[in-house]
């Protein structure tokens, strides 16, 4: 009996239930600490391969393996947590080497979260956490997205204050009823991707250096606030579930922010740089429910505000101005389901997805359309997904992209 409370325990940890996942995955990969089973860790491997064809001649155009990922944790007592992620990212031809070592592809340390159970609505957390602010979409999990990958631009401070989504500092989060929150104070990333402490400025230019060439901007301080006014979604762990598939019935509202004082540098005509900071602010929505047996339909909308410098962009994915995002999926029904079983086995789910960044840097807004869907072998555990993308800012033969993603988490 004991044994089958602590599973229970384990997958309501973990946000895991035979809602999504394949009728066979259970509790997954548990070792056992100790005889009786009271003290575990879990082990989490999922993989994600894809193949990619744009418009004319393309050096990303081949197959690639996106995400490599392997999670581990262990809980000694009801307490205190211990977590570990690691993984690999963007796998392809034009990094590969005949000997695998290249300073591109790199298996590295996503999170390392030290956990601490205050009371029944208060954790402190510490480490390389991914319990950011700005937005649900910031905090999405990998395993169960239900666009082909998260709108990247929702990943507003990936690589300019954090290692890929996720910050070195303290953490705080809870539920109170049904407010859920998340609230952060973190070091900014000192080398970014607009470059390091040797990076040069030219008149004009804004760049998220002012950690790295002026020494300012230590700190970054973030939160996420959302109301849970249906079913309350198991929060335990940061990562936000892209669809239910219709196991839960959710209807939430957010709200975050996430502010770096002199975040970015400027140069003036006269060759002297000063700071400005970086300030984020946002409001979503997401809702997903069943639809009569076996259907269901999810959704979600976010509009964020971006206060940084006076034009500062980093490609169009990040920069001064506002953004919008909004996608929405539905799952066929399926007639031959019978008490439940193999309820996620073969399985389509197509889906719309609209993106609109007006960036005062940009001559016109980015905005890209994106058509898709997900055929579910058996849930989120197995699935293969396809994704045509058109942009509408971008010039001719490099505003079509097609997307065939294979995934197998375990």
């Amino acid at each position: 009996m004991k044994r089958i409370v602590l599973s229970i325990v384990f997958l309501s940890f973990f946000g895991i239930s035979n809602a999504q996942y394949a009728d066979e995955y259970k509790s997954g990969m548990v070792v056992k600490l100790n005889e009786d089973g009271s003290k575990q860790m879990r082990v989490l491997l999922w993989g994600q391969t894809w193949f990619q064809d744009f418009e004319g001649n393309n050096p990303n155009d081949g197959f690639s393996v996106k995400r490599a990922r392997a999670l581990m944790y262990s809980k000694l007592n009801d307490r205190f947590m211990i977590l570990t992620h690691f993984g690999v990212n963007g796998v392809n031809d034009n990094n590969l080497t005949p000997t695998g070592k290249s300073d591109d592809v790199q298996f590295f340390l996503h999170e390392m979260v030290l956990q601490y159970k205050i009371n029944n609505y208060l954790n402190i957390g510490a480490g390389i956490h991914n319990w950011g602010g700005i937005s649900r979409l910031n905090g999405q999990g990998t395993i169960n997205m239900m666009t082909l990958d998260n709108n990247r631009a929702s990943w507003t401070t990936l690589g300019l204050s954090d290692q890929f989504s996720n910050h070195l500092g303290v953490y705080f989060s809870g539920t109170v009823d049904r407010l859920n929150y998340r609230l952060s104070i973190s070091d900014a990333l000192t080398n970014t991707l607009d470059g390091n402490s040797a990076t040069i400025l030219q008149p004009g230019q804004e760049k998220y250096l002012g950690k790295a060439l002026l020494a300012k901007g230590k700190y970054a301080i973030a939160g996420y606030f959302d109301y849970q006014f249906l079913e309350k979604e198991n929060l335990a762990l940061p990562y936000r579930v892209g669809t239910y598939l219709g196991g839960k019935k959710v209807f939430n509202v957010g709200a975050g922010f996430f502010t770096q004082p002199d975040a970015i540098v400027q140069m003036d005509p006269t060759g002297m740089l000063s700071t400005t900071g970086a300030t984020h602010l946002n409001a979503d929505v997401f809702y997903d429910t069943p639809i009569g047996q076996s259907s269901s339909i999810t959704a979600y909308a976010q509009f964020q505000n971006s206060k940084m410098g006076d034009n500062y962009i980093n490609g169009d994915i990040v920069g001064n101005g506002n953004q919008f995002y909004a996608h929405v999926g539905y799952l066929i029904a399926k007639n031959n389901i019978q008490d439940g079983k193999d309820k996620y086995k073969n399985r389509w789910q197509p889906y719309l997805a609209y993106s609109n960044r007006n960036f005062t840097a940009l001559p016109e807004a980015a905005k890209e359309l994106k058509i898709g869907g997900n055929f579910y072998v058996d849930g989120h555990n197995a699935k293969i997904s396809f994704e045509y993308q058109k942009s509408f800012h971008l010039p001719s033969q490099r505003d079509d992209m097609f997307t065939i993603q294979a995934m197998i988490l375990l």
